[in-house]
């Protein structure tokens, strides 16, 4: 076109010649086209719409719940013990003394007095009969009434164990405990000589929980039931549920005194943290929550002025506009945003990975 347009231009005399250089002149370098605005290549993300929660972390402390000490409940020397950390069930041997066992039963109740024939109705008995029924050895519906049958039962359950076959249980001879009973540092010796209420060894029930001391500043966080998250040592998660909120108290070890509420919390799954005898994890309790939002990731926010963020919107051109936004909850490394042209699909401009 330009070799053309030079030719008719000389064939039309010099002057014509020169209005064409000048024309040239002026289209390469005084009026230059504008540039096409580049389409956008680097990273983005959806906005996407759903709900917002935001979480509030509290450190706490994973251990075994149910700390007693298993104490001697007759006279004589104590002829066997546990092994640290092994679990006594429901039947099994806690400890013996002068060579007679004393087996574990589960119940709420400690034992008072002697089950035999002639002793009143009670709680105990009913209690004591479930305990035989679990263990095989009682079919008929438990009762508090200590009748031929409990005998029967108690005789098959002595047999059973190598025990002295006397139908009856004298007090001392057997030990209820709400549930399994995980074995901790012992306190006596095999060979010592133990009376009433010796302690023998330190033990706890085999359910896990984390115990929290929740910030008074907190405390609407604490209501029971709550599912939270948990951060184990190690990086791994898992979750738990708010099983108890106690009344407030004074914090431990601090100086000055905070007032705290102390918060306990029930793993939903039991093994998760199976392998952990005690350790300080992380508590997440959600804390404000947004339904049905707009949500970007917090690094898509720019800062337009002082007072007003914004996010770089990628059109289906491949250009990036930038438009202004108003922000809401951050949770979760995400943001909640509102404004004008704003819609769940777009595609938000993020730093580079």
């Amino acid at each position: 076109m330009r070799r053309r347009t030079l030719i008719r231009l000389a064939a039309g005399g010099a002057v014509a010649v020169g209005a064409g250089v000048g024309l040239r002149a002026a289209r390469d370098f005084g009026e230059a086209r504008p540039a096409a605005t580049p389409r956008f290549d680097g990273a983005t993300e959806p906005i996407v719409r759903g709900d917002l929660e935001g979480s509030t972390a509290a450190a706490g402390t994973l251990r075994y719940a149910g700390e007693r000490t298993v104490q001697a409940a007759g006279a004589g020397t104590l002829t066997g013990l546990p092994a640290p950390g092994s679990v006594v069930r429901l039947g099994g041997r806690l400890f013996a003394v002068d060579n007679v066992p004393v087996p574990l039963l589960h119940g709420t109740l400690p034992a008072w007095r002697d089950f035999e024939f002639g002793m009143a109705d009670g709680p105990d008995v009913e209690q004591l009969e479930h305990g035989l029924r679990r263990l095989g050895h009682l079919r008929d519906a438990p009762g508090p009434t200590f009748t031929w049958v409990t005998a029967n039962a108690i005789d098959a359950w002595q047999k059973a164990t190598g025990l002295e076959r006397t139908g009856r249980l004298p007090l001392g001879s057997v030990l209820f405990a709400d549930g399994d009973l995980r074995v901790g540092t012992a306190t006596a010796r095999v060979g010592d000589r133990v009376g009433p209420g010796a302690g023998l060894y330190a033990a706890t029930s085999t359910t896990q929980i984390v115990e929290v001391d929740l910030k008074l500043a907190d405390q609407r966080l604490a209501v029971t039931g709550t599912e939270v998250g948990i951060r184990l040592p190690g990086g791994a998660t898992t979750e738990g549920r708010i099983s108890s909120v106690g009344t407030p108290t004074e914090s431990a070890g601090q100086e000055p005194p905070q007032t705290v509420i102390p918060v306990v919390v029930t793993l939903s799954d039991p093994k998760a943290a199976a392998s952990l005898q005690q350790a300080s994890v992380t508590v997440t309790l959600p804390s404000d929550r947004r339904e049905d939002v707009l949500s970007v990731p917090v690094g898509a926010l720019l800062a337009i002025d002082e007072r007003r963020f914004g996010v770089e919107i990628v059109g289906d051109d491949g250009t990036a506009r930038r438009t202004p936004v108003t922000t809401g909850l951050f949770a979760g490394g995400r943001v909640e945003v509102s404004g004008e042209g704003l819609a769940a699909g777009q595609r938000v401009v993020v730093p580079r990975r």
